[in-house]
């Protein structure tokens, strides 16, 4: 199985490669968010304990996350790979991930962090929130927050690969199209 974390600040380009990986590999794309939300729809036991937990907008926990990626990897056990999209964002949920993942027989193959200046992802940010409607996409203010924050809380998890020699850092500045082939010349050196 090919299980890629992909890695980078908000505005990085996460999603439009993880779609474009997707495609070229066959494999999947999670968004923890809309796999979530999946769960909710569908009315799971899970799903309904990440809408009472999320109420009044906080977050579901952790444990909860897990379970609902459990269930999704079970579900599609027999997918060749998975783009793990934006997550683990934080030391403990990193820990809890390989746990759960050896618990089902698999690994994290590689994190492939798309390596962005500030600079950029900021005017990234800006220019999409121009089509977005996102109120944090047009506030420099709030972008930075978030930039701040993924410096904050998540470098521990890139530490957290790179000990087990899973990590790679890729140029994500330049063409989409640039960024896609660093990607997959990445993951090709693997295989």
């Amino acid at each position: 199985m090919l299980n890629i974390v992909l890695f980078g600040p908000p505005g990085a380009g996460k999603g439009t490669q993880a779609e474009k990986l997707q495609q070229k590999y066959g494999i999947l794309h999670l968004s923890t968010g809309e796999v979530i939300r999946q769960e909710m729809n569908r009315g799971s036991e899970l799903g309904r304990l990440a809408a009472q937990q999320m109420e009044g907008g906080k977050l579901a926990s952790d444990e909860l996350v897990l379970g609902i990626i459990e269930n999704y990897l079970q579900e599609h056990r027999t997918a060749p790979g998975v783009i793990f999209d934006g997550f683990p964002r934080t030391l403990p949920q990193a820990e809890a991930f390989d746990s759960m993942l050896k618990k089902i027989g698999t690994q994290v193959t590689v994190m492939l962090a798309l390596d962005v200046p500030d600079e950029v992802v900021t005017e990234r940010i800006l220019t999409r929130g121009k089509t977005s409607g996102r109120a944090d996409d047009q506030s420099l203010e709030t972008i930075q927050n978030r930039i701040a924050v993924y410096k904050k809380q998540t470098a521990v998890v890139a530490d957290f690969y790179k000990k087990q020699d899973k990590f790679r850092a890729v140029n994500g500045v330049g063409t989409i199209d640039e960024i896609f082939d660093r990607l997959c010349a990445a993951i090709d050196a693997l295989r």
